[in-house]
């Protein structure tokens, strides 16, 4: 069993000022997510290549050799064509309302400013801190701003020991035999919270990734089952972590992916549309491509696609948080672009029906979706087709829906 915090938090939020934020967070109903980090400089999934898990391929590479070299990738990183600004307008020109970035994913590499670890975009040879260029330049352009953080950490020597193998995603000791290893860890991350959230301005969001590092009460969860877990219990105090997360902002929103419970505020399936509404607050997290992370000749989703997405998304309920991942130079790829641009535009003219809705049943029917304002004054079809405008826009008069 866990202790008596930790079963406290396994109940849903409850606080009005939160609960309302998250009202607001379902308003703004597209987001714009970038994984990027010093992986794109090979064109690989983010991460997960140095994961020794039998799902892995590194095309027959020795594992120790390819771990070492990934890791040195921090001293060649050197963005040239880093733009935040450039990709604030994008996303704004696309009709996007919030963005989630990558500060720090499971290989460590903070691409932020932090005092420590020496594994930073500070110390490589770009000498910058991405988070405070994306922070500025979307803040700038009126976005909800959103840090994307992985609580496991494969680099720090609190997480993944050097003394030890590391055969898969977990922390590679017992934590009941080194107590004291697993309180640095949570010490350090503690520490790096503090920093995202006091160093860049009140923040919004704060996105937590790893639902494997998670409190007693959910590893054993039927109903929430996730890959990977060791059977140890790798928990921080999510009280606390929240606490220090809030000092500045007391109302940014904490989602604690795969945990659930009052600091997971809204729930995230990812790379998926649910079938039907969600009776909780939600948000599809989804690629462009195939791929989260910068790969060459990747197969970006069609612009019918992706409105057809984001109607159906916002027609049960939920948000669209949709991910391009920069290359090496810090270029958002061209088909990207392209596709931000159209979506847009289809937003000037149609937005009315998104932003700022609610779902309207019978939600979906056959090739339309029904979304409904705040207020239930004013209820629309959307009708979806295979030819552009790929959806098209009705409000309904007369008799209201219920």
């Amino acid at each position: 069993m866990g202790s008596v915090k930790a079963q406290h938090d396994s109940i849903p939020e409850s606080d009005p000022a939160i609960l309302e934020r998250i009202s607001e967070w379902q308003d703004l109903k597209f987001g714009f997510m970038m994984h990027w980090g010093i992986y794109a400089q090979w064109g690989i999934v983010e991460s997960w290549n140095i994961c020794n898990e039998p799902w892995i391929n590194r095309g027959g590479a020795n594992y120790e050799d390819y771990k070492r070299a990934y890791w040195a990738l921090n001293k060649t990183f050197n963005p040239k064509h880093f733009t935040p600004k450039s990709w604030a307008t994008a996303a704004k020109g696309a009709g996007m309302k919030y963005v989630v970035f990558t500060t720090k994913h499971h290989d460590g590499f903070c691409m932020f400013d932090s005092k420590y670890t020496d594994y930073t975009s500070l110390h490589s040879p770009a000498k910058t801190d991405f988070t405070r260029g994306v922070v500025d330049a979307f803040r700038g352009q009126g976005f909800w701003t959103g840090l994307y953080f992985s609580k496991p950490d494969w680099h720090c020597d609190d997480y993944w020991a050097h003394e030890w193998a590391t055969p898969d995603r977990n922390v590679n000791y017992s934590i009941a035999d080194h107590p004291d290893r697993w309180k640095n860890y949570q010490e350090f991350t503690y520490n790096q919270i503090h920093e995202l959230t006091h160093n860049y301005g009140p923040i919004d969001i704060l996105w937590l990734d790893g639902g494997w590092v998670r409190p007693a009460w959910s590893v054993n969860d039927e109903t929430r089952p996730w890959l990977g877990c060791s059977g140890q219990v790798q928990e921080l105090d999510m009280h606390r972590l929240a606490s220090i997360a809030r000092e500045r902002n007391p109302q940014t929103i904490i989602v604690d992916r795969s945990v659930g419970g009052r600091y997971e505020n809204y729930r995230t399936p990812e790379k998926q549309v649910p079938d039907t509404l969600l009776p909780y607050p939600w948000e599809t997290c989804m690629t462009m491509g195939d791929s989260w992370s910068y790969v060459p000749n990747d197969n970006y989703k069609s612009v019918k696609t992706l409105i057809h997405m984001l109607c159906d998304v916002v027609a049960k309920g939920g948000n669209l948080l949709l991910n391009v991942g920069p290359d090496a130079d810090g270029n958002l790829p061209p088909q990207a672009l392209e596709r931000m641009e159209a979506i847009g535009k289809w937003l000037e003219k149609n937005g009315y029906a998104i932003y700022g809705t609610r779902p309207l049943y019978p939600y979906c029917e056959g090739n339309i979706r029904y979304t409904q304002s705040k207020d239930g004054k004013h209820q629309y079809a959307i009708t979806l087709t295979d030819e552009a405008p790929y959806a098209t826009v009705k409000e309904l008069k007369g008799k209201k829906r219920k």
